[in-house]
């Protein structure tokens, strides 16, 4: 199993992740935050188009996350996954039969050679979901787009053999940054975005001697800098900040195997 980044910010988010059983190759998009046109690029970077896709999973319904889902779904006939209350927030849309597949939290769904287990998060969305990914042996945890921790979050990511975990913002930058106070409180509260050192509380809570990747995601390209992501994973996880991945708004980040 192995996983890439397309874009990871404020812009748009799309992470590709892919399992491979024989002769058999299981790609699955989670997320697709930008236009069509700008996902095949992005995708064409890499050397896919998007009939190589089995399916997509989408976390919650703003826009840096949806963008172009229903349209891919449609063009390219390609299953659809969401909550419910996703599907509800995008005001019930009709698409092509079977689709959207409903998602629900702790409920196993196949895709090829993937096993995703959904789970709940603390976010302002009506029912957003985070995935832990599996091809059967290695394990992918994601979360991008929570505001606080919850035991429900921690026990969904214990013992992965990766991570990719939201880091927005540093506190610090967010407090004297121009924001609107009320902004400022939204991306901050409860069910806003993760800061630096909350996302360092949650790797502590989930490191262990088997974590080979770790990945710092949607960083706000104001509030938050590489350097000071990198610095918080690493006291969290006693490791270096230069073995730390960060996802590059633009470019996301190159294919991490898993194996």
């Amino acid at each position: 199993m192995r996983f890439c980044s397309l874009g990871s910010g404020s812009g748009g988010n799309a992470t590709l992740v892919e399992a491979r059983g024989g002769t058999r190759t299981s790609r699955l998009l989670i997320d697709c935050g930008f236009s069509l046109r700008e996902l095949e690029a992005r995708l064409g970077r890499i050397g896919l188009a998007c009939d190589a896709l089995d399916a997509v999973f989408i976390t919650h319904e703003h826009g840096d996350h949806i963008g172009c889902a229903l349209t891919l779904a449609r063009r390219f006939g390609l299953p659809l996954w969401m909550s419910r209350g996703t599907w509800r927030a995008i005001g019930q849309p009709e698409l092509p039969p079977g689709n959207p597949q409903f998602a629900r939290d702790s409920q196993a769904i196949a895709v090829g050679e993937l096993q995703l287990t959904p789970f709940t998060v603390a976010h302002d969305a009506l029912e957003p979901l985070q995935l832990r990914l599996s091809d059967g042996a290695q394990h992918l945890g994601v979360l991008t787009d929570v505001g606080s921790i919850t035991p429900h979050l921690l026990a969904n990511l214990q013992h992965c053999d990766a991570l990719l975990l939201e880091c927005n913002h540093d506190r610090g930058m967010l407090a004297a940054s121009s924001y609107p106070a009320s902004l400022k409180s939204r991306i901050g509260g409860r069910l806003g975005h993760l800061a630096n050192d909350t996302a360092a509380q949650i790797l502590a809570a989930c490191v262990h001697d088997g974590l080979r990747h770790l990945v710092a995601a949607h960083l706000s390209e104001r509030n938050n800098t590489p350097a000071l992501a990198r610095a918080a994973l690493a006291r969290a996880c006693g490791g270096e900040p230069d073995d730390i991945v960060v996802a590059d708004p633009s470019h996301g980040f190159g294919w991490l195997d898993l194996n």
